[in-house]
């Protein structure tokens, strides 16, 4: 019973998020068509936070979209190349886990060999020329 709730709330926010999408997409049309004519509309549409949160608007329906070609293509297909694929999704996840660990070491590495690089030529900037 708690996963059809659960899928049946997945199923509601989909419809939800797909009405504000395309009520978002109206609005930012009118504003398209009206803009050319409106010169204050049109410098208040360029500002930078307006800007921001439409190049993060974007990304994310760009990952988003990505992400349900990759989520239908596993669901969908029944064959052994999709258990393969489902297999190796798990087996990803579980090494993500460990190789977060290694790429953290191998940050703290990186940022310690670019702070002595950096203080490496620094020092050579105070030195006198020969």
């Amino acid at each position: 019973m708690g996963q059809d709730n659960y899928l049946e709330e997945v199923h509601s926010r989909v419809m939800r998020v797909t009405e504000d999408l395309r009520a978002i997409q109206r609005e930012l049309n009118c504003a398209a068509m009206e803009a050319p004519t409106d010169p204050e509309l049109m410098e208040a549409l360029s500002k930078l936070p307006e800007m921001d949160s439409l190049q993060v608007l974007k990304s994310a329906l760009d990952q988003m979209r990505h992400f349900l070609w990759f989520y239908i293509q596993v669901m969908t297909n029944e064959s052994e190349g999709g258990e393969k694929l489902r297999q190796t999704i798990r087996q990803k996840a579980a090494q993500d886990m460990v190789t977060s660990a290694e790429a953290a070491l191998m940050k703290k590495y990186r940022a310690a060999t670019d702070a002595e690089l950096i203080r490496f030529l620094s020092d050579g900037k105070v030195r006198k020329p020969n």
